[in-house]
């Protein structure tokens, strides 16, 4: 076992602890009462595990049915854990200033019950709205001007997707929204940069059929991310195949001498958060007369290979999915979401992400597909 599931899963029995001791304050409850919770809790945070083992069995309904209860008591527990949290600092903040002025503490702040209750209301509507903004795709827009499209094309629109996570939870209803918003943009090209899948992917032909019918002029293109290994290589390949994608696995096309496409596959699902050596021998024999898109799955940029590509197009981050995990996720991918300028005219764009990954829930973190437009600079 890895030491990101070890640390994960170290991490979600602490909130269960958490939420377990916060329960018991507010309600006393009797030793039996205590220990049938204990156990209901213990389920809870094995769920995730229950389900990848009912999913490698062949128990798709069921491992279904586990993950949209097991993801979305994940999503509630992290945001109950936030709000009672600073609860909690205010609480000691107030126990603080009414100690050094001399003043009684205020009723509420004595209420274990009302300390407990409040985030439970909370955390309720938060997860509602955060499972309606996870179904509400925005279509983001990005301009830019160059001089490198040939004669006779003054614009190239580029769709791009991210972090779709089909499987389980993500299935046709969701993608029937992106499937939408993608016809919507009438793109020239179409390109997936990494977890248009998700672990076990079984009985998924008609998501495939789905995107399939979409046909850009210039093709389709992915990457793998670090997903399309956890399902597995073939699989996913399979997969992209039958959606109608090309998979750029360190590798580039010139769809009709119009653009460079460059991709590379993730490998942090092996080796941890790093960049990848091969990109810039790969950049480095494109066209240079060219437009170049460099499709990475990580917002990681290397240095020698700015001045290569004019845009880097990556996702990974899901821009936090939750509010306030965008600052975690910042530590270790500065650049989160959005549009960033590099030197030597290099740009990248980090998707938002268009699915969601575990819960499916987002939090002030909504859903996007990306339509980049390449101008003809005047």
């Amino acid at each position: 076992m890895s030491m990101f599931f070890i640390t994960f899963f170290a991490l979600y029995a602490a909130l269960h602890a958490y939420v377990f001791i916060k329960a018991s304050y507010a309600f006393r409850f009797r030793p039996l009462t205590g220990c049938i919770l204990v156990l209901v809790f213990l389920f809870c945070l094995f769920m995730p595990v229950m389900v990848r083992s009912l999913e490698q069995g062949g128990q798709e309904s069921a491992a279904r049915m586990l993950a949209y209860a097991g993801y979305i008591w994940m999503s509630a527990i992290f945001i109950f854990f936030v709000i009672s949290l600073a609860i909690d600092i205010g609480r000691f903040l107030t126990i603080i200033a009414s100690s050094v002025l001399k003043v009684s503490l205020p009723g509420i702040w004595r209420s274990n019950l009302v300390l407990f209750l409040v985030p439970v209301a909370a955390t309720i509507s938060v997860v509602a709205y955060g499972y309606h903004e996870a179904l509400t795709i925005r279509t983001e827009r990005v301009g830019i001007e160059t001089s490198k499209l040939p004669a006779g094309i003054d614009r190239l629109t580029i769709v791009q997707i991210s972090d779709v996570h089909l499987g389980l939870v993500n299935r046709e209803n969701r993608l029937e929204r992106v499937v939408e918003a993608i016809r919507a943009a009438e793109p020239d090209i179409l390109v997936s940069t990494g977890d248009l899948v998700d672990g076990q992917i079984n009985n998924l032909s008609g998501l495939s059929d789905l995107l399939r019918d979409i046909r850009p002029r210039y093709g389709k293109y992915a990457i793998m991310g670090n997903h399309e290994f956890y399902a597995g290589v073939g699989i996913s390949e399979d997969f992209a195949r039958k959606a109608g994608f090309k998979m750029l696995r360190q590798e580039a096309v010139t769809p009709h001498g119009i653009v460079n496409i460059a991709g590379i596959d993730d490998n942090g699902h092996r080796t941890g958060v790093r960049v990848s050596a091969a990109e810039k021998p790969l950049l480095e024999g494109l066209p240079r007369n060219l437009f170049t898109v460099f499709l990475k799955h990580r917002p990681l940029v290397e240095n020698s290979s700015i001045g290569l590509f004019d845009i880097q197009l990556s996702g990974h981050t899901h821009g936090g999915q939750v509010f306030p995990f965008r600052y975690v996720i910042r530590i270790s991918f500065p650049m989160i979401a959005g549009l960033y300028p590099l030197e030597k005219d290099s740009v990248l764009y980090v998707s938002r992400g268009t699915g969601t990954w575990g819960p499916p829930v987002r939090f002030l973190t909504p859903p996007e597909v990306t339509v980049i437009e390449i101008i003809r600079k005047k």
